[in-house]
């Protein structure tokens, strides 16, 4: 039985059986002290632990530790020793014949005297709409291409604890303007205050204190929704200055992003990364009696309004086009319709996206790159010059491209060789290359599905192609007009029967 039942055994015995203390002692095998504690107090008296000395530690050995820990205070927060580390080291450098355990004790009571333990913190308390806090982390997803690790811009709003997530392939100043403006129509206004670590997206410099020498773009942005900025202290300390985007991080990836997602594009992963925003809201906070849902109802009235224009993010430039139909933006090029060679261009960069701009019209858009020296060629750009000079394309970069992104079904090489083989290389090429800039006006699945049918029928010239086409892209079959033929109507005639040849046919058959 435990401590408390006997004493209620005894103290039972005594007031209703009137029991003595000799007798109960001797019945119990206990000594006359414990039934004397029993008839005082129904609540066991606590043990006695004595103050245990540790005298295999001795001074030589505590100096040893002290000077230890007193050295990590200039070392980096993740190369400090711990406890287990400084057994290893006494036992190794110095012959340490103690346990371990009494080296534990020694180190975690030192470290508190030296303040090298965790800080202690005041819990805050948010008002809806005040506060919203911005960090990113990475994760893994796997493409097409294979896995790559790309980067999750993350707001979260301090009261009602709802959530953004959105993916780029890096962490770069446009992607975290871009970030903003999504976050801030998913949320459907704006946050009075916002806070950041120091990102080099938002801070040129950290200067004493909590001043910061900002980028012109993030004042802009800043002053374009009218929010406030607050900047953490730099290095760990700052980071528990938002705790909230900094846990939900981590529980976001282990809640959504396991198992590695399989995705096609960031298109479909900034969907997805939506779609678990919504499921969250569902969720209720551990020690709160909402859910981040009905939490929500209550800060989204108080958000500022979104400003009635919207603020335009993208990088803008000019570009001139080189010789090979290219500009360069950054350290890539991507081409333009070979027509503006030489011709000086507007080029607007975005997070993931290069659009070309001339006299007011898009000409190009492109996948943005991150790489060095890399190019983004398309074969539709080249098509005019390569009518001029069929003889380059087979060994052009454009179709090489395009061979290696997919986009260049078996279909295509087909109908090239069977038009070689019937008018040349030179003028079959020239003929494909007619072909493909059908691909202007119709779907690249309607051109492959007709090429596919007219190598079916045998018939391998462009104009075959072309009709082919229309027939596949009209919805109903041509009706032609009916023609008012005036007084010619008289030399109508009934159409005639076919049946009567068919005896001739068998009389035929008979020789």
């Amino acid at each position: 039985m435990s401590k408390v039942e006997l004493f209620e055994r005894i103290r039972r015995a005594w007031e209703v059986e009137g029991q003595s203390v000799r007798s109960l002692a001797r019945e119990y095998g206990i000594h006359r002290r414990m039934v004397r504690q029993a008839l005082q107090s129904a609540v066991p008296p606590e043990r006695k632990r004595p103050a245990r000395r540790r005298p295999v530690l001795t001074l030589d050995f505590c100096w040893r530790i002290e000077e230890w820990l007193r050295h990590d205070r200039q070392a980096p927060r993740k190369q400090r020793h711990t406890a287990h580390r400084i057994y290893q080291r006494l036992v190794q450098e110095h012959g340490f014949g103690g346990s371990e355990s009494n080296v534990r004790g020694y180190v975690s009571q030192r470290k508190r005297e030296l303040g090298l333990k965790s800080e202690s913190y005041i819990p805050r308390a948010h008002q809806p709409g005040d506060e919203a806090e911005v960090d990113w982390y990475e994760a893994a997803i796997d493409f097409p291409t294979g896995r790559q690790t790309v980067q999750l811009f993350q707001m979260r709003a301090c009261y009602s604890g709802r959530e953004f997530h959105m993916a780029f392939p890096v962490q770069t100043q446009q992607a975290f303007l871009e970030a903003h403006v999504a976050a801030f129509a998913y949320f459907g206004g704006v946050f009075r205050t916002l806070r950041y670590d120091n990102l080099s997206a938002a801070v040129r410099r950290v200067l004493r204190g909590r001043k910061r020498v900002e980028t012109e773009r993030f004042v802009v942005l800043r002053s374009h929704y009218l929010f406030a900025a607050e900047f953490c202290q730099p290095g760990i300390a700052g980071a528990h200055e938002k705790g909230g985007v900094e846990n939900g991080g981590g529980r976001f990836r282990r809640t959504h992003l396991v198992p590695v997602p399989q995705v096609p594009d960031f298109i479909a992963l900034n969907t997805r990364l939506r779609q678990a925003c919504l499921a969250d809201d569902q969720r209720r906070p551990s020690g709160r009696t909402q859910t981040i849902a009905q939490a929500w109802q209550t800060e989204q009235e108080q958000l500022r309004p979104l400003p009635t224009t919207s603020l335009a993010t993208a990088e803008v430039s000019t570009a001139l086009v080189d010789s090979k139909g290219r500009i360069r933006v950054r350290t890539n090029f991507y081409s333009v319709p070979i027509r503006l060679t030489h011709r000086r261009v507007e080029v607007r960069g975005y997070a993931q996206q290069v659009e070309v701009f001339h006299q007011g019209q898009c000409v190009a858009t492109h996948a943005r790159l991150y790489t060095r020296h890399g190019e983004q060629l398309l074969l539709d750009h080249y098509l005019e010059l390569l009518r001029r000079k069929p003889g380059a394309f087979a060994r052009s970069r454009p179709l090489r491209s395009a061979r290696d992104q997919g986009q260049w079904p078996a279909e295509y090489d087909r109908l090239w060789l069977a038009l070689k083989a019937a008018y040349g290389d030179t003028e079959g090429t020239r003929q494909f290359v007619d072909v493909l800039l059908l691909l202007r006006v119709i779907e690249a699945e309607e051109l492959r599905v007709a090429i596919g049918l007219a190598l079916e029928y045998g018939c391998c010239d462009p104009g075959a192609v072309r009709m082919l086409v229309r027939q596949l892209t009209q919805s109903e079959p041509a009706v032609l007009p009916l023609t008012n033929l005036g007084p010619l109507t008289r030399f109508e005639r009934p159409i005639a029967d076919l049946q009567r040849y068919d005896a001739l046919l068998t009389y035929a058959e008979g020789y």
